[in-house]
This record gives structure tokens, C-alpha cells and sequence, in this order.
């Protein structure tokens, strides 16, 4: 059995007008409850907060001032982890939330705790949620993009800190393209990643909407960071869940960057 690290972007559970997709969240809760009744372990990385506030807050769209983007994050994960504990809760499933700033994961003492508390939850059967602390932290939200890139270099270091067997990004996308497949009809997706080249790097493209900060740029940083742990990473489409099960059991999905031999 794999220990699973799995980061959801903001894009995969909210509709265009940024409300909660609440038939897939369903259905990665679903799917992620299975694997755990398969005897994996399983770590959840969320998105979407400041998203879901600012929905529920009824603002025209996301906030400039920090203040307010900071409430739309207290709002919206609120919201969040009570529909996780809700869907979760219908599969006999526990939860336990976890928020992260910059400073937590780079101060050695709090970096201990932190993944003594994260064993200490997997143990006891908990899925952990974790997320960005963005209510009171300010560096993270302060410019357009979040310094976790919308979580994808913070699911990165978590699947190092967890010793994850691999960490799967769920995005909007298939994987990893030679060029941006949106400008691009004849764009290829690259199935295996050995090695980020500066073609790669070059081919990268930047955030798709407001609703999600990272890209593929941010993506990419998360691969660099598991690769040099030795963690593979796979990138995949979040509107198809159901893919997990396949990765899982060792099948070729989206793209997958192998970590190298330590």
C-alpha cells in the first residue's frame, strides 16, 4: 500500500463564477475514501478558499485589498472544511485541517511539530486537509500569485515532509505539454519526465484564471522539489477523479515525473 499525497486546485472544485463544484468534490471525496479503504494512506492538499469567500461574500470578483482577501479566506475555508467533513463523514472517513504558512514549513522547530502532528493524524486514520493560511498571512497573498503557487510547491514540500510514495496534482489540465495546448492545436502532451530541460521550463505556461495562482510554472517547481526527494509526481485532470484509482495501481496517467534515485 502507497502513502498518497493528492493537491486539488482551486479550478477542479469550484464552477466558472468560482462556487463550490459540489458534485466533484463529491466525487474525489468518494474516490479518495476508496483508497483508503484499499489500506492507502492518503494526504489532502486543498485550494480554493479565498475562491469560495469570495463567492459567499457575494464580491464582483477577487478583492485587491488584502484585508478583504484575508476575510474571503476565513469565510471560504470555513466553508470548505465543513463540506470536507461532510462528504467524508458519509464514508465513515475522518478529517483534521491543517493550515500552513511560508514560516511554518522553513523554521525547523515548527517544521518537527508539524510533521509529528501529520504522522501522528495519518496513524490514527485522519485524512489531513491542508491549505494555506492566508487569513493571517500576508506575504502568500499579497501579489497576484501565492507564494505556494495556489498550493502546488506547498503539496511538494508536505509529500517530502510525509515521505509520500507520489503526489498527484489535480488540475485543469491533462499533464505537461511541449506548449501551451490552449494557443496550440497541435501541442503534445509528454507522458514521462525524466529530467526538466529548459525546453520544458520554456513550454511552461503561467496561471489560467483568477479563481487558481498556479500554473504550470508552479507546477513544475513542485516536480523539481519531488524529484530531488525521490518522490514521483504525476500531473492529471481533476474533472476525472476516477484516475486516482489507476495511478494507484501503477497505470500511465497524465504526466508523470520520476523522482531520482537518492
Amino acid at each position: 500500500m502507497a502513502r498518497i499525497a493528492v493537491k486539488v486546485g482551486t479550478s477542479t472544485l469550484t464552477h466558472a463564477n468560482a462556487s463550490l463544484n459540489l458534485r466533484q468534490m463529491e466525487r474525489l471525496v468518494r474516490v479518495l475514501s476508496d483508497l483508503k479503504s484499499a489500506g492507502h494512506e492518503i494526504i489532502l492538499v486543498s485550494s480554493g478558499a479565498i475562491s469560495v469567500g469570495v463567492q459567499k461574500l457575494r464580491l464582483p470578483g477577487r478583492p485587491s485589498e488584502l484585508p478583504v482577501k484575508q476575510a474571503a479566506a476565513a469565510v471560504g475555508q470555513c466553508q470548505l472544511m465543513h463540506l470536507y467533513d461532510k462528504f467524508f463523514g458519509e464514508y465513515a472517513v475522518t478529517v483534521g485541517q491543517i493550515l500552513l504558512t511560508r514560516g511554518d514549513v522553513e523554521q525547523p522547530s515548527i517544521k518537527e511539530t508539524l510533521l509529528n502532528t501529520l504522522h501522528a493524524m495519518v496513524k490514527l486514520g485522519v485524512i489531513p486537509v491542508i491549505n494555506e493560511n492566508d487569513s493571517v498571512s500576508h506575504e502568500e497573498i499579497e501579489s497576484t500569485d501565492h507564494i505556494f503557487g495556489d498550493n502546488d510547491t506547498l503539496s511538494a514540500i508536505v509529500a517530502d515532509m510525509c515521505q509520500a510514495d507520489i503526489l498527484v496534482l489535480l488540475s485543469d489540465i491533462d499533464g505537461l505539454y511541449d506548449r501551451d495546448p490552449r494557443e496550440h492545436a497541435d501541442a503534445l502532451m509528454l507522458e514521462e519526465v525524466h529530467e526538466l530541460t529548459d525546453t520544458i521550463r520554456q513550454g511552461a505556461m503561467g496561471a489560467g484564471t483568477w479563481r487558481g495562482s498556479g500554473g504550470m510554472i508552479t507546477k513544475l517547481q513542485a516536480a523539481e522539489i519531488c524529484m530531488n526527494a525521490g518522490i514521483d509526481m504525476i500531473i492529471t485532470n481533476g474533472e476525472h477523479p476516477e484516475h486516482l484509482y489507476n495511478i494507484a495501481d501503477g497505470k500511465k496517467i497524465g504526466t508523470r515525473f520520476f523522482g531520482k534515485s537518492q
